[in-house]
Order: structure tokens, then C-alpha cells, then sequence
């Protein structure tokens, strides 16, 4: 039974230097770094920076929720 786990790493690490000697480990940087420059080009914002503008965004229609408010009391008080 020994002999079963040595096999099986040495498949494993076979395998691991065939992909990375493989043309599909160039094609794979390639690609990425292709990506890469196609993201860059376009204005896109990360999770963080979304999520950011999305809190600021709800803190200010609560502001003007709240202004409104009070504008349309103040109206009222002087209509009456």
C-alpha cells in the first residue's frame, strides 16, 4: 500500500510541471494581463468604492427626506 501515495504524488507533481511548461500557462498570462488593460480602459468602480458612494447616497436622501420635512411643517405653519 505504500507504494499507492508516492504514485499518486508524483502524477500530481507531473502534471503540475507539464501544465506549467504548457503553452496554456502562456495563454493564460496573456490573457489575464489582456483583461486586465480592457478593465483598466473602462471607468469601473471596486466593491469598496461602490459600496462607499452607496452609503453617502443614503445618508443624503435621509438628509432630504428630513429637510423636506421640515419644509413642509414649516409651510404648514404658515398657512395657518
Amino acid at each position: 500500500m505504500t507504494p499507492r501515495p508516492s504514485l499518486l504524488s508524483d502524477l500530481q507533481q507531473n502534471i503540475q510541471e507539464v501544465l506549467q511548461r504548457s503553452p496554456a500557462r502562456d495563454l493564460e498570462k496573456n490573457l489575464k494581463a489582456m483583461l486586465n488593460q480592457g478593465f483598466a480602459k473602462l471607468d469601473l468602480l471596486t466593491r469598496e468604492e461602490f459600496e462607499i458612494q452607496s452609503e453617502v447616497l443614503a445618508r443624503t436622501r435621509a438628509k432630504l427626506e428630513a429637510l423636506e420635512a421640515r419644509v413642509a411643517e414649516l409651510e404648514s405653519r404658515l398657512r395657518s
